[in-house]
């Protein structure tokens, strides 16, 4: 997988308001999308991620490849 990960929630947390900055999102209190995008967690890598889409990269920098384990199989 291409994306970013974290190794604790708020650093997560952290990443998606930034984003979401960046974007300038909500753009209205009431909007039904507050974020550009959102985190997970795999609960059988212990980490968090954010899965990189075009542009993230101007806020968060780089993405890198990881692994995560889903259904215990790796997804790359």
């Amino acid at each position: 997988m291409v994306g970013y990960k974290y190794d604790t929630e708020q650093e997560a947390i952290n990443a998606r308001r930034l984003a979401a900055d960046f974007k300038g999102l909500p753009i209205n209190p009431n909007d039904t999308t507050i974020y550009w995008v959102n985190y997970n967690y795999s609960e059988l890598d212990n980490l968090y991620y954010i899965k990189y889409i075009e542009g993230l990269e101007a806020v968060l920098l780089n993405p890198i490849d990881f692994e995560i384990t889903i259904n215990n199989e790796p997804l790359l």
